[in-house]
């Protein structure tokens, strides 16, 4: 009987163990991946604080090998037919975009998240990746046709839109400061985060998309 009483207390502690793995597995999946728009307040080693947008301290491990690439000022004039650019844009009545941020890629990243998504910028707002068509002057801006596998898009870039470009980055220039942008930050069971890429404004400048 004593034996038969300690191998169920040992069957009901296996059933526990089990139920709280698979309860720790479901709530970390549950966990979706962050999109993080901050500054950088402190650094120690591969570990940044980084103090989000919405006011949140958060803790974010680079990855062995993350990639650093930066955002650097850019222009108009930079944008051209056949260039591979993403813009952030609020849909218009007419069915076009009416841009808010632009960031034009490297040649090496064509057809890094190509297509036409929803965005969190803004409510409502929207991201196309995509490769430039046409680009011709407008009443309210410059207007661009977009063009990705499955559609197309008319977006207009009003004056004073924000336009950055990518450009290799570097570790250096995560410091005290730095205005950061985290598409993928991966939630940890501890509760800490980790991303293998992360983007850095240049000389202050803030991603603005």
């Amino acid at each position: 009987m004593r034996k038969r009483m300690q191998i169920g207390r040992r069957s009901l502690l296996g059933a526990a163990g089990l139920a709280l793995v698979l309860a720790t597995t479901s709530a970390l999946a549950q966990q979706k991946p962050m999109r993080i728009r901050g500054t950088i307040e402190k650094v120690d080693g591969q570990n940044l604080t980084i103090k989000s947008r919405e006011g949140k301290d958060l803790s974010v491990k680079l990855a062995d090998k993350a990639r650093v690439m930066a955002f650097v000022k850019a222009s108009l004039a930079d944008v051209k037919p056949g260039s591979y650019i993403g813009v952030a844009a609020m849909p218009q009545p007419d069915g076009s975009q009416r841009a808010f941020s632009v960031h034009i890629f490297l040649p090496s990243q064509r057809g890094t998240g190509e297509g036409f998504v929803p965005w969190d910028a803004r409510p409502n707002s929207t991201m196309t990746n995509a490769a430039v068509d046409t680009t011709v002057a407008g009443v309210d801006g410059q207007v661009l046709t977009l063009k990705y596998k499955g559609g197309e898009k008319k977006v207009i870039v009003p004056p004073g839109t924000p336009i950055v470009a990518y450009a290799p980055g570097d570790k250096s220039e995560l410091k005290p400061g730095a205005k950061v942008l985290i598409f993928r930050a991966e939630p940890k069971a501890d509760g800490s985060l980790e991303t293998r890429s992360i983007n850095v404004g240049r000389g202050g400048l803030t991603p603005p998309m």
